[in-house]
């Protein structure tokens, strides 16, 4: 339990897991105990670290303060504030609700647990009064969740949009800048240590999934759970289309995407985007993350930094725990505001203007053939180039607003046409005048 420690009032904070995040964290606690309190009005004591192997060297970690003991530390009625850094679903889930349960503060950076269960943790937090913090689950060391959580209380947000995963950003600058291909790019971020060795989390739009449910969820007061993000990878998308797009004036980014449709539904989704190159998105390079939210009445902001990395995001998590140690030193808890279940806008229904490159014979009544099967499902031509390829050529359309249902349909009937030798890249517009 919270006690005095000189002339504050110390609060115990047990850590659970010691990887970059966690091990970044105990760093924090133990070199600047002093500075930390003298900044933020409260001191923090580190109780103890639970990890797998308590027998491996962790330099800086004195050894009396690690355990193998997950559950016995999160019962131990000397800790006052549990951070999960473990990671996953199980057994990270168990030692939540163990603390929720305990009626201790939560924090952690556990994206994949949040976005799964984050809304029964929720009301176990609110029904047990103690704070559930996660500012670094999304983006790293930028402050997203607080701002919507808080700051943005009371504002309809119309949309939050972002560039969430830095191992995506990084394979698609380095595509658009360097002219190389999606593997050529992925070999170099896994080089330079941006990627896994199997990255399927990141370049599958898993990870930045998991991100979306957590912004949407936040903006608009609702429950949405990591399976109702619709969700589509980059690894399909070849160095030609990335080269168009930028003759086009664009950038292609992988989006994570809440907004919402009409006054009852939300969309929540992940994809490739292409982004105009005067949008403050299409700025964002490399490893950087920035999360874009649109609101009726504050207007458009944008938040930027780094959106990885273990120093940064442990930072995020020390701002969490220091708000949690002057919560359980008041008796009190961050506000919660209260959620309903998402109604979810079906995909067919999305409304966006699209980049479509076919390639397709070069041969007269082709490209009249093409447009007709646009015509045919209502999806407006806004432009086209052609450009030659020996005896075939690339046709690339950018449409305006359409329904997804009349792209998809449109889709079909192109790969029907007997000149058209495959469809290489269908890409949502996304952040221009007129555009959703």
């Amino acid at each position: 339990m919270a006690r005095r420690g000189g002339d504050q009032r110390a609060v115990r904070v047990a850590v659970l897991g010691c990887g970059n995040v966690g091990g970044g964290l105990v760093a924090l606690l133990l070199a600047d105990a002093d500075g930390i309190a003298e900044r933020s009005g409260v001191r923090l004591e580190l109780a103890g670290v639970a990890v797998a192997d308590p027998g491996r060297f962790r330099p800086g970690v004195p050894a009396g303060l690690v355990t193998a003991d997950a559950k016995g530390l999160v019962m131990s009625p000397d800790v006052d504030v549990v951070v999960e850094l473990i990671g996953g679903i199980d057994p990270a889930r168990q030692l939540v609700e163990a603390a929720l349960g305990a009626g201790k503060a939560v924090v952690t950076a556990n994206k994949a647990l949040l976005a799964a269960h984050g809304a029964a943790l929720a009301r176990m937090a609110d029904g047990a009064g103690v704070d559930l913090l996660y500012e670094a689950a999304v983006a790293g060391a930028i402050p997203i969740i607080r701002p919507l959580r808080e700051s943005l209380a009371g504002e309809r947000v119309r949309r939050v949009m972002g560039i969430v995963n830095g191992t995506t950003n990084f394979i698609l600058t380095t595509m658009a800048e360097d002219g190389v291909g999606y593997e050529a790019a992925l070999a170099e971020a896994q080089a330079l240590g941006f990627a896994e060795r199997d990255p399927t989390a990141d370049v599958e739009g898993h990870d930045a999934a998991a991100k979306a449910a957590i912004l949407a969820g936040l903006a608009f007061r609702c429950d949405v759970v990591d399976s109702d993000v619709h969700r589509e990878g980059i690894t399909g998308i070849p160095a030609s289309d990335v080269a168009f797009a930028d003759r086009l004036g664009y950038v292609v980014k992988l989006l994570a995407v809440g907004e919402r449709a009409g006054e009852d539904q939300v969309s929540v989704r992940v994809h490739p985007a292409l982004v105009p190159k005067t949008h403050p998105l299409a700025s964002v390079r490399g490893v950087f993350n920035a999360v874009f939210v649109e609101g009726e009445s504050s207007g458009e902001l944008m938040l930027y930094g780094r959106g990885a990395g273990g120093v940064p995001t442990a930072s995020a998590v020390l701002g969490d725990v220091i708000d949690a140690a002057h919560n359980v030193l008041a008796g009190t808890a961050a506000p919660a505001p209260a959620r309903v279940r998402a109604r979810l806008q079906p995909m067919e229904d999305v409304r966006s203007a699209y980049y479509l490159s076919i390639e397709v014979a070069d041969r007269p009544g082709v490209l009249a053939a093409v447009a007709a099967v646009f015509g045919e499902h209502r999806v407006s031509i806004r432009s086209m180039e052609q450009e030659g390829l020996g005896d075939e050529a690339r046709l690339v359309f950018v449409t305006h607003v359409a329904r997804e249902g009349d792209v998809r349909a449109t889709l079909a009937g192109l790969e029907a046409l007997p000149a058209v030798d495959h469809v290489s890249a269908v890409l949502r517009v996304v952040g221009e005048e007129g555009s959703p």
